[in-house]
This record gives structure tokens, C-alpha cells and sequence, in this order.
């Protein structure tokens, strides 16, 4: 047995009427990656923010290195040598490499040489190479994140914290980031990964602890426990964890772009001449590192974005230059699933029912509208998506994000389109809800809808999907079918460095 570096004792985290934190006991060895696993909810990210000076617990204690320890502020989390890699990156664009790990500390200034000298030094002890002369701005996303867990070595710190680290990395920087957390763990350092993806928890981690509503249902040595079993203690009941693709026969083309070019208010090229098709009995996923144009893609299709050239067309009818409400007045039969749910999806003020009537009040006649044929909706949906929610008078902003997503998916999918976009329709979801998702995706494909899925896990992607479309710098780099492509394939492609086609 390892020494117990880290030892929550009994934390007790409450707001208001919501337990967040029920007594949790948990241990962090020296020299051991632990995984801590959890549906949305589970009060991960909580106990986390404790260690982290975020948060301070309502009862119960923690010790560091055998001695209790008084974590008030991040301050003091920085000097008991606990540093914390967030989702969203802290770090300033326009400084170098070099500048953000020296900020703060003034007097190493008076002896930049010796403090340079130093952190290359830790570089190559961890293998942590990367150009700290360039400005953060010209940095991919997984040099931003070494440069964040060099800046935390630099203070000192011997247990480190990753929240949800390769949610935003292709998987050439996933093995990167991997081979130095070994070379961390080699040299003594306690880390803690908070994620959901399964099969990296098996393949990184030492142990394996699962909350599930606020409480330590268990903590396993990972390579003595399954997937299967994990995710039955995440979600409280057994449940396959594998995405089961419907094999269907192709149907008529639905939607087809053609040179499709847009520029952001800044006049840069965010889609560069795209062009595809997508069939009905379908489901086509977008693959790309943040920022290399999906966004603007699916907003482009659905009228949102402006497009400088090319054509789009949905069931045979030219679409470009329309606003959504046109696309609809002229019969087309399209969904479209936004990033943002509350906001461009549905409207947080305003209840089920009356999000319901955003879809629908165009087709009343009359000067009053109807809302009984929304309320029947609204309850049909709640029954059949198994919305948690008191009444489907409740504000939708009162919802939990998967419930959220529910709805938003339920209304899109009661309005029986042809075509379904999606954008990134799992993000931030817990188990649960994604896979109740995943299935109503494939139901729609069964029936014969055209979906475009704009995604982020290439593990989904390849086991949803029919084929995927990469993209690189608004640019398709290539075009594969997913039963037979790898992540490393498309690794390569999300980075221009591979163009492949099928």
C-alpha cells in the first residue's frame, strides 16, 4: 500500500437544501493516478473545488501529507503544492509561454535567466516540450494545457487536478498528455482526473472512485474492475455502455451543400468551399478540434449564419439567404438542434408549454392562440423522454441540462422533421441522458431522417455515426466511413495533416 498523500475525512458539502457532498471519505496515494467518475451532479467537481480553495467544507476534514490541512482560498491551496488544470483554460493570450508561468511572482524578474533556466529543467524531467516563446494565441489547445501544467509545477505543486482534460484534444494530444502524466506519476506526484470517458479511465488511471449523489459508492483498482461495472455505480442500475449503430439502407439525398464559404465579422474565412451530402438513414457526424468551423456550419445550414457563397439545399430547394422562419414558410422540413440551448433553442423564462408554441404559433389562425394542443405536447413529451421536472408549467432554466436537452430534442423530433441538426446534443450530460439521446437518434435515422451530428467524442462518433466529416481550419480534410476508420486516422485529419476520403 501506497502513502495516503490526499485523505478527505467525512466531507459534508451543502447548498441551500442540496446536498452536494454526503460524507465522502477518499484517499489520493503518492506515485498513483485516481479517476473519479459521476454523472452531472454527483459532486465531483465540488469536492474537487474544496481541495482547490474554491469551496470550504460544512463538516468534516482533509489532511495533506498526514497534517491536517486549512484550505481558505486558492492561496493556500497553492502552497500546501495542490495546483488545478481547468476545462477553460487560465491563461492570457497576449503574454508567452514563458510570461504566464512567471506571472505573479515578482522577484523573477530580478533573475529571469536562473527561473528559465529552471523550468526547462522541469520540462524535460516530465517531458513536457513545447515553444514558451510563443504568445498563447498561437497555441493548439493541447499546448495550452501543457503550458497550464507547467505553470502549476513551477509553484511546487506534488498533487495535481485535471478536470475533464481530453474533452478538447485530438487523440495524438491525448497520448501526449497520457505519457506525461506517467512520467508524473513516476515521480512521485499524486493526480486526480475528473472525466466521464470511460475507456481513457481504464486505459490512464491506477483507481477508480464513482459518487453518485453526493456519496463514495465505491473505489476500485482499475484493472480489477470493467466499464460495465462502473457504469452501472455511476447510474445506480446495470446498463450496456456501448452505442449500438442501426444498420439501415441509404435513401434519397436530403441535404447538399456546395462551395459553401462565410467569413466572421472579423473577415476571416470560417467556412472555406464546404461540400457534401447527406442521406436519409443517415447519421453523418463533424469531427474538429474547437474552432475549426462546425458551429458556423450547422448555423449556416439552419439560416443563422450568413453565407458570402455556395449553395445549400434541403429537399431540393435552395435555402441559402433565408431566415429560419422563411426555411419553414417554404416547407421545408428541417430541425436544428443548437449549441446553445438557452438562448438560440429555447427561451429559460418560459415553461414547457410555452416553448412548445415557439415551434407551433405560426400555423394558428385567429387572433388568440391555442395553447392546449402545446400542452398536450409538452405532457407527451415530459411522459415519453422522462423529463424530471414538477410541472410542465415550470420554467425550463429551473431544469437540469439534460432535462433541458430533452426538451429541446423532444419538440424538434414531435415536428417530424427530414432532416435533424445537432450540435454537440451531449455536451455536458451525464450518462443517463446521453445514451436516452443516442437512441432516440438512431430511432430517427430508422424512420428515415437525414441527421448531421456535430460532436466531440471521437469514441461516439465512430460508434454512432455512418460517416464522418472532418474538419480542419474551416476546411473538410476528409470524409471517412466510421465502421472502418480509426481515431488515430482522424486524429490526423482534425490536425490537416491527412486528407482521406470514401
Amino acid at each position: 500500500m501506497k502513502e495516503a498523500y490526499v485523505q478527505f475525512h467525512g466531507i459534508v458539502k451543502k447548498f441551500g437544501t442540496v446536498v452536494a457532498n454526503d460524507h465522502i471519505d477518499l484517499d489520493v496515494e503518492k506515485g498513483e493516478i485516481l479517476a473519479i467518475l459521476g454523472e452531472n451532479g454527483s459532486g465531483k467537481s465540488t469536492l474537487m473545488n474544496m481541495l482547490s480553495g474554491i469551496y470550504m467544507p460544512d463538516s468534516g476534514s482533509i489532511t495533506i501529507n498526514g497534517k491536517p490541512a486549512e484550505i481558505r482560498s486558492p492561496k493556500d491551496s497553492i502552497k500546501l503544492g495542490i495546483g488545478m488544470i481547468h476545462q477553460h483554460f487560465k491563461l492570457i493570450d497576449n503574454f508567452t509561454g514563458y510570461q504566464n508561468i512567471l506571472m505573479g511572482n515578482s522577484s523573477a524578474s530580478l533573475r529571469q535567466k536562473k527561473e528559465i533556466k529552471k523550468i526547462n529543467e522541469l520540462m524535460d524531467k516530465y517531458g513536457l516540450h513545447i515553444d514558451l516563446d510563443k504568445y498563447v494565441y498561437d497555441m493548439s489547445v493541447g499546448e495550452k494545457q501543457t503550458l497550464e501544467i507547467i505553470r502549476v509545477l513551477y509553484r511546487g505543486a506534488d498533487i495535481l487536478i485535471l478536470d475533464e482534460p481530453t474533452a478538447v484534444l485530438t487523440p495524438e494530444e491525448i497520448k501526449k498528455l497520457f505519457v506525461i502524466l506517467k512520467n508524473m506519476r513516476s515521480a512521485g506526484h499524486a493526480i486526480i482526473i475528473i472525466t466521464h470517458k470511460l475507456n481513457e479511465v481504464m486505459e490512464i488511471s491506477d483507481r477508480v472512485t464513482v459518487l453518485r449523489k453526493g456519496r463514495n459508492v465505491g473505489t476500485l483498482i482499475t484493472k480489477e474492475t470493467s466499464i460495465w461495472e462502473l457504469t452501472e455505480l455511476m447510474v445506480g442500475k446495470p446498463m450496456d455502455p456501448v452505442i449500438h449503430r442501426e444498420e439501415c439502407e441509404l435513401g434519397e439525398v436530403l441535404l447538399t451543400l456546395d462551395g459553401v464559404t462565410a467569413y466572421n465579422e472579423d473577415g476571416v474565412k470560417v467556412l472555406d468551399e464546404i461540400g457534401f451530402e447527406l442521406f436519409s438513414h443517415e447519421i453523418v457526424g463533424v469531427a474538429g478540434v474547437a474552432g475549426s468551423g462546425q458551429k458556423e456550419l450547422c448555423e449556416a445550414i439552419a439560416g443563422l449564419y450568413p453565407v458570402h457563397k455556395g449553395s445549400v439545399k434541403c429537399m431540393g430547394q435552395e435555402i441559402i439567404g433565408k431566415t429560419p422562419g422563411e426555411i419553414i414558410r417554404m416547407g421545408v422540413s428541417m430541425s436544428f438542434i443548437p449549441e446553445d440551448r438557452l438562448g438560440m433553442g429555447l427561451v429559460g423564462s418560459m415553461d414547457i408549454t410555452d416553448n412548445m408554441l415557439l415551434k407551433s404559433y405560426r400555423d394558428q389562425k385567429g387572433l388568440f392562440i391555442n395553447r392546449q394542443p402545446a400542452r398536450e405536447m409538452a405532457k407527451k413529451i415530459v411522459e415519453k423522454m422522462d423529463i424530471s421536472t414538477p410541472s410542465i408549467s415550470t420554467p425550463v432554466s429551473k431544469l437540469s441540462g439534460g432535462n433541458i436537452q430533452k426538451v429541446l430534442l423532444g419538440r424538434e423530433i414531435e415536428s417530424n422533421p427530414k432532416v435533424l441538426i445537432t450540435a454537440y446534443a451531449v455536451r455536458g450530460l451525464d450518462i443517463g441522458a446521453s445514451y436516452t439521446i443516442y437512441d432516440m437518434l438512431n430511432r430517427q435515422k430508422k424512420r428515415g431522417v437525414a441527421v448531421l451530428y456535430i460532436g466531440e467524442d471521437l469514441d461516439t462518433l465512430l460508434q454512432l455515426c455512418d460517416r464522418i466529416i472532418v474538419m480542419f481550419a474551416g476546411k473538410i480534410s476528409g470524409i471517412v466511413d466510421a465502421r472502418n476508420a480509426t481515431k488515430e486516422q482522424i486524429g490526423l485529419m482534425m490536425t490537416g495533416k491527412v486528407m482521406m476520403y470514401v
